[in-house]
């Protein structure tokens, strides 16, 4: 007796199928699990042993062989349970086989028979949809989450009995539907800019970064409001469309951290790993490669604050993936690849003591000290900078508001998203969407500059020693600039503003 059920592996975010084949035939009691199964999938074989007993059927006193195809893939999760389970009952003719091979079934199972919720269903459910299969079967804790594949029929299942309860009745579980479909909708911004007193510069600069998604480096003393800022750049991002939304939600369901009654990842990501974080904390990995605080920030901001904390060769795993936005890792099992197009933002203090230029307090650091201090964040990797601003510390009036508050952050975001808006023109037919993407003949096509703009940037070359990287950022700047002021054209102003942003090529602290 042959049944064969339809699953899914995840292979980095992506779903892979793979076909569950269960076998029965006479001989002593077997159960006999193939296919490069990994130790949790071995296991399902106890827990699917259990569950069916205890779910009131009866389990095969026979020889049972289960393969899972691809043979070559390795399989990974407890998610193959219900898949086993299911197959066993279809090869016993519990089940109408021709039904049970058109769908794709995922959950791990209790030794009760109960469905528990899952890691990965949503690149799963759009894996089933790409495949054309007639729908997915889910443990109920999953079901939000699977709503969000549209035209896709998904099937939620509180215990193995519901399965043969929907296959032979055709009866579904009774949801309420207003309590588990995916809440949906922009969330109340509840922080502001305007919060922030003073550092209208500062501002400047987040907004700029904020319009051609480029990487910012704060510098400063302590209390000037580098961590303030950093956290209000996102209340000036542009909301998530649907495709941005379902690409983050995939790296976040891997890891089974989307929410049960949300189902999806509303707003952009705003990730702030610890300073003793792990190169596989942050950039992913491990025997089972995961998705790490990089790829979590995929879209959003990832802020590493008191950056040269942070363990420099954690911090040199960063420069790949500020370049090529995404992150592979390879395994002698397989190979992952996992997308990470985020905008950094760090902080850290002009030295070890943090006063360092201070206008209120001494800096009691050495030369020596403070350019060993600034040693710990590597050459290569402040190139891969676009911005370097110092936070001064904030004036008397500015602190006790006896200054006007700035703009909004709903006033600032209406410009972001119309330079946004122009890059999307600019670049529709291109594959990419903002400045900080510009590299090679792109660049040369979209940030042509005027002679005098030429001899001003040659000047600031030879004079601050830029390398070919940061000559680059600094055309991506002031395109972003330009953008902010609708100007097709790159003016020296323009030009101007984006070399001041890079300060730590101006002086040594």
């Amino acid at each position: 007796m042959l049944a064969g059920v339809i699953s899914a592996s995840l292979v980095g975010i992506e779903g892979l199928l793979v076909r569950v084949e269960v076998d029965l035939t006479h001989g002593l009691p077997m159960f006999d699990l193939v296919g490069l199964p990994d130790p949790a999938v071995r296991e399902s074989r106890e827990r699917v042993r259990a569950a069916i007993r205890n779910s009131g059927y009866r389990f095969p006193v026979q020889r049972i062989t289960i393969n899972l195809a691809p043979a070559a893939v390795k399989k990974i999760g407890p998610h193959f349970d219900l898949p086993i389970a299911v197959g066993i009952l279809a090869a016993q003719g519990l089940l109408k086989k021709e039904k049970v091979g058109s769908y794709l079934i995922a959950g791990e199972l209790s030794l009760s028979g109960q469905v528990r919720k899952i890691k990965g269903v949503l690149p799963m459910a759009l894996k089933a949809k790409e495949a054309g299969l007639s729908g997915i079967i889910i443990p109920e804790g999953n079901y939000a989450e699977g709503m969000l594949v549209e035209e896709l029929p998904i099937i939620p299942v509180r215990e193995l009995a519901n399965i043969a309860d929907y296959f032979n009745q055709g009866r579904v579980i009774d949801l309420e539907r207003a309590g588990n479909s995916p809440r949906t909708g922009r969330p109340e911004i509840s922080i502001d800019l305007k919060e922030v007193r003073g550092q209208e510069e500062a501002k400047r600069a987040l907004e700029v970064a904020a319009a051609g998604s480029h990487n910012i480096l704060m510098i400063g003393p302590p209390g000037t409001g580098k961590t303030m800022l950093a956290k209000r750049l996102k209340t000036i991002l542009p909301p998530l469309t649907r495709t941005e939304t379902l690409e983050i939600s995939k790296i976040y369901s891997t890891l089974g951290l989307i929410e049960a009654d949300l189902g999806l990842v509303q707003q952009r990501p705003f990730r702030r790993p610890h300073h003793n974080i792990s190169p596989a904390g942050l950039i992913g990995g491990g025997k089972i490669p995961e998705a790490g605080e990089a790829s979590l920030a995929h879209l959003g901001i990832l802020f590493l604050d008191e950056l040269p904390e942070y363990h420099r060769n954690v911090l040199e795993t960063l420069r790949q993936p500020l370049e090529d936005g995404e992150i592979t890792i390879i395994r002698a099992a397989m190979t992952a690849k996992f997308p990470a197009r985020f905008m950094l933002v760090a902080a850290m203090n002009p030295c070890p003591c943090g006063y360092y230029g201070d206008s209120l307090k001494e800096c009691s650091c050495n030369t020596s000290l403070i350019k060993r201090y600034r040693a710990r964040v590597s050459g290569p990797l402040l190139d891969r900078i676009d911005i370097h601003l110092e936070v001064p510390r904030p004036t008397v009036e500015e602190i006790t508001g006896e200054k006007a508050m700035g703009e909004g952050s709903q006033e600032v975001r209406e410009r972001v998203m119309l330079a946004h808006r122009i890059q999307q023109e600019r670049y529709q037919q291109q594959g990419f969407y903002y400045n900080a993407e510009l590299t090679g003949k792109r660049l040369e096509k979209y940030c042509v500059i005027k002679r005098t703009g030429q001899h001003l940037l040659k000047e600031a070359l030879e004079t601050l020693g830029l390398s070919a990287r940061a000559y680059h950022r600094i055309l991506r700047l002031a395109r972003t600039i330009a953008d902010l002021e609708q100007s097709e054209e790159i003016a020296n102003e323009h030009l101007a503003e984006a070399i001041q942003y890079r300060s730590l090529d101006r002086k040594v602290f």
